[in-house]
């Protein structure tokens, strides 16, 4: 059984439909809660490495001491070609961690399901090729506006936001949140009440919205859990993982 490290930044962003998926298909998962006072285990035990998502930005180490050290865990995955994935907090220290740039969306937060606009180049790509026409949720504010070097672009939004990209030969970072529904993201929203008020978004369309495309979300993102696992070094044991991958009937 492969063991998975999973890093969670609050108790708001758990691994939630990542984590199910991922222990449905042979994983053992081990999460790791710096912000509630867990040490950062060393990478040298595990087979995979998850950073998922928050409400903090890249770069506010001063507020979350963990911040710096999580970059440092990801330096250190990805040199050892641990295979890794980031999710949009994730994926943001990843690219930081790496030499990359993250800021403000200058277009404002992001919120809602998104067509992911996949680059031909995501066809070949080990994680994500053949995923084929999806959407996803998106719920931030900031995005990677520079990758680091050697980095590849996996998908982008039609104004060229990064949606997901290859950071190195086994390292993954999505800016979209394969885990969430629309329970969850009730627990987001109300803290982003007053300022989507401000904006005009209806946060009841969107978590409406999300709630009626759970299937197909589990359809178009269950696969992602399981070929992460695969390249980890584990062979899927769960059925419904491998008829959703293809790896079935």
């Amino acid at each position: 059984m492969s063991r998975i490290l999973v890093v969670e930044h609050e108790a708001q962003c758990p691994p939630a439909h990542l984590g199910t998926w991922l222990s449905d298909a042979g994983a053992r998962l081990e999460v790791c809660r710096p912000w509630a006072g867990d040490e950062l285990p060393a990478t040298t035990a595990y087979d995979g490495l998850v950073v998922l998502g928050g409400s903090m930005g890249a770069y506010d180490d001063d507020l979350h001491p963990w911040l710096a050290p999580t970059r440092q865990l990801l330096r250190e995955a990805v040199d050892r070609e641990l295979p890794t994935l980031g999710v949009c907090l994730g994926h943001q220290l990843l690219a930081v961690a790496l030499g990359g740039t993250v800021a403000v969306n200058p277009r404002g937060q992001q919120v809602g399901l998104f067509e992911v606009g996949w680059c031909d180049v995501a066809g070949s790509d080990d994680l994500v090729g053949g995923l084929g026409a999806v959407r996803g949720v998106q719920w931030n504010s900031d995005v990677v506006v520079e990758v680091p070097d050697g980095s590849t672009v996996l998908a982008e939004t039609p104004h060229g936001e990064l949606q997901v990209a290859r950071y190195g030969p086994r390292a993954w970072g999505v800016q979209l949140h394969p885990e969430v529904d629309a329970p969850l993201l009730r627990s987001w929203a109300a803290g982003d009440r007053d300022d989507h008020l401000e904006r005009g978004i209806d946060q009841d369309a969107v978590l409406r919205q999300v709630d009626a495309a759970r299937e197909e979300l589990e359809r178009a993102w269950r696969p992602l859990a399981v070929r992460f696992l695969a390249l980890a070094g584990a062979e899927v044991t769960d059925d419904r993982a491998r008829r959703v991958s293809g790896r079935g009937r």
